[in-house]
């Protein structure tokens, strides 16, 4: 049997909208969960409580940090990362979304719910992040406010729908879902509770989505997401493959940190692997650097072509938001792949039109919401960035400030630092 092609998926939207309690149906309906919570958690918190397993996330009862969990659909193998909705926490969604392949955007179709702050926010980030797979699941369809109403799910749909034209997305490409995760309508199982709704259950859009190529044959860049000290075994790595192939044996070096490592084992799903691909979220065991010098954000690659840390770098961005205007001096962070920096805007080299691309204006003095320009970035401590032409998932990047997410870009050019011969 051909070995399934594996998928990236990573579920936003805004918080308490459902997006763990779908996952958790999804599992529990599949007849993944071994182990159901204990007989106190009630309601809606037992099918989140099978993703939210860090403790703190039950006390807070809110999705801190992402979670991974394994599905199998008839053609794929899909990742799924439970990403946080909570304003809070955004950088570890964009974290989750450098990492996707593809998105289901959950939406709530509760009375005073629907398209909110951060639904916008997550659609944006996911088309900035190159996410251009996605499915959108109208959810709390059992709510007394809307009943399984067909009325209340094409309202949401002619809005949500709105937003993702807004964004660049194709809609007519996209499923739109109505469920009850609660209730499991629409997850697995089609529901004769929506009668109305001819399409595909969520558990069937699934096995739509598909792997992006492969860029085997680039050299290799695995941003860090995390990294454990594992008694018996040492420091362990875990990441996703960018670009690249990765093998036991392998001399790597991490950047800015600047030092080399040689591969042990590597493993995905507490599965041995021989070699790791682009798409593989794996965890590496490397000898020669202790846990404690790296940190998520950090990028591994092999010695003879490392990844590129730079000293400064120019972009294309979008100003999504802002209360004034952006101007040289400006200090946001800026997100890319796992890792984030304070970066300064040394300058601001022409303003363009986002349809078009052509020049407005030469060396403006500021940009404001809903313009597009060329800047020079300075990050204020060695960083890891790279052209978008070159690695697309490392020269993509969000510009954040005052808890908002400001402005969207991508890395045109790049100046790398001197290092010391």
């Amino acid at each position: 049997m051909a070995e399934k092609e594996h998928v990236n998926l990573i579920f936003v939207g805004h918080v308490d909208h459902g997006k763990s309690t779908a996952i958790g149906r999804l599992l529990l309906d599949l007849n993944l969960i071994k182990d159901l919570p204990p007989e106190e958690v009630a309601g809606d918190a037992r099918l989140a409580w099978v993703v939210d397993r860090l403790k703190e996330e039950r006390e807070r009862g809110m999705t801190i940090d992402l979670a991974h969990t394994k599905i199998e659909t008839p053609h794929k193998m899909i990742t799924i990362i439970d990403a946080p909705g909570h304003r809070d926490f955004v950088k570890n969604m964009i974290t989750g979304a450098s990492q996707a392949d593809a998105a289901i955007l959950v939406v709530s179709a509760k009375k005073g719910e629907g398209v909110q702050a951060q639904t916008i926010e997550h659609t944006f980030l996911l088309k900035t992040l190159g996410v251009n797979q996605l499915a959108v699941a109208i959810n709390k369809l059992d709510d007394q406010t809307v009943n399984y109403s067909r009325d209340r799910y094409e309202e949401i749909k002619a809005k949500v729908s709105e937003l993702l034209k807004k964004v660049g997305y194709d809609v007519s490409k996209i499923h739109f879902i109505p469920i009850s995760a609660w209730n499991g309508d629409n997850i697995v199982k089609k529901s004769d509770r929506t009668p109305w709704y001819n399409g595909p259950t969520l558990y069937e859009v699934l096995d739509t989505f598909s792997a992006p190529p492969k860029p085997v044959d680039k050299p290799l860049r695995i941003p860090v997401q995390d990294v454990f000290s594992i008694r018996g075994v040492g420091t362990v790595v875990v990441g996703r493959v960018e670009t690249g192939v990765i093998k036991p044996g392998d001399k790597i070096i991490i950047e800015p940190l600047h030092k080399t490592a040689e591969v042990k084992s590597i493993e995905m799903h507490h599965q041995p692997l021989p070699k790791a691909e682009p798409g593989d979220n794996i965890g590496i065991n490397i000898k020669g650097i202790e846990r404690s010098e790296i940190r998520r954000g950090d990028v591994l690659g092999h010695v003879n072509n490392p990844p590129t840390v730079v000293s400064e770098f120019t972009a294309q961005i979008v100003v999504l938001q802002h209360p004034t205007a952006i101007a040289p001096g400006y200090t946001p962070v800026i997100h890319a792949h796992t890792g984030h920096m304070a970066c300064k805007m040394i300058s601001i080299e022409k303003k363009i039109d986002p349809r078009t691309g052509q020049v407005i204006e030469e060396n403006p003095s500021f940009i404001k919401r809903g313009e597009a320009a060329v800047v020079k970035f300075k990050p204020l401590k060695p960083f890891v960035i790279e052209k978008y032409k070159d690695f697309p998932a490392l020269g993509r990047f969000a510009v954040r400030d005052m808890g908002i997410t400001i402005a969207a870009g991508i890395v045109l050019d790049v100046v790398p630092i001197e290092r010391k011969k």
